[in-house]
């Protein structure tokens, strides 16, 4: 079974390791870099395949590599055992409430859609939660060998390198990332509308298809703000975390406090907070 077995790999997690004071926090990382190793080595093994493509919806994708992946991730965590629940996009997606326990929060491969047509980013994303809080986050983009990782009250890393949010001080110099929702048929005129408010306001938008990616991005700085409705836990669980530990900033679109059971969210260097929701603020769903 595959683990942190290749050159390198537990150096470039070591300083995200050492940071981590807890030492139950600590193994819990380890354990979900093994897990998000193995993943990512299986999508990169059967990247570039003949694929077998399922739907959920018209434009929602599942693949092989989506099962294989996710069986990989699932049976790693099990063998690490810790009595954590399971809240997983294949396999264990139900949920009416927040899980009142400990949970495995895993998107298996977020960015189906590119996978399948061989759009070389996506990740596997691994979070440990507590009720609506991250405490560990793992994002791992296979395809270019980025591990982003979080443990939390001890930074945001990748490759062993430790990372930031960037500088931008205002929207006008901000190079923004957003997602379109699977149902765009029956969000269309108001994606259009926000899409079209940023472009104006912004130095550009970039769509990567992943919202794992779009906020290990924003943590690392290579982007300085990002919105996106109809999002589920597992694909922003473990990059609220990598945002928040990078120096970010999350709220829902009228900037109340942002968790991954709600279905939308404004990410930000946290300089641009202001500017961003006070674009969003008309568009929010969250407001009594």
């Amino acid at each position: 079974m595959a683990g942190i077995s290749r050159e390198g790999d537990e150096e470039r997690i070591g300083p995200c390791l050492a940071g981590c004071k807890d030492p139950a926090l600590k193994e819990i990382l380890r354990t979900a870099v093994q897990a998000a190793l193995a993943g990512g080595e299986v999508l990169r093994g059967l990247y570039d395949q003949p694929h077998r493509i399922t739907h959920k919806g018209a434009i929602d994708l599942v693949t092989e590599a989506d099962v294989a992946s996710e069986q990989i991730v699932l049976e790693m965590l099990r063998q690490a055992g810790g009595g954590i629940g399971f809240l997983a996009e294949e396999s264990h997606s139900s949920y009416e409430n927040i899980p009142p326990g400990p949970v495995w929060v895993i998107d298996p491969l977020d960015g189906t859609t590119n996978f399948a047509h061989n759009f070389p980013f996506f990740a596997v994303s691994i979070a440990y939660c507590e009720g609506t809080v991250s405490k560990v986050g793992v994002v791992y983009a296979p395809m270019q060998d980025e591990l982003f990782c979080a443990c939390q009250g001890s930074g945001a890393w990748l490759n062993g390198r430790r990372i930031h949010v960037s500088d931008a001080s205002t929207l006008q110099d901000s190079l923004l990332a957003t997602g379109f929702p699977y149902a765009i048929e029956q969000e269309i005129e108001g994606v259009m509308a926000v899409l079209k408010r940023m472009l104006l306001r912004s130095r550009g938008v970039r769509r990567i298809g992943a919202a794992a990616i779009d906020l290990a991005y924003l943590a690392s700085g290579r982007t300085d703000g990002f919105w996106e409705i109809n999002l589920k836990p597992w694909d922003t669980a473990a990059g609220m975390l990598l945002v928040s530990e990078a120096g970010g900033r999350l709220t829902t679109y009228d900037g109340k406090e942002y968790t991954p059971y709600i279905p939308e969210v404004v990410a930000s260097n946290g300089k641009i907070h202001g500017e961003l929701v006070g674009q969003l603020l008309d568009f929010t769903r969250e407001s009594a």
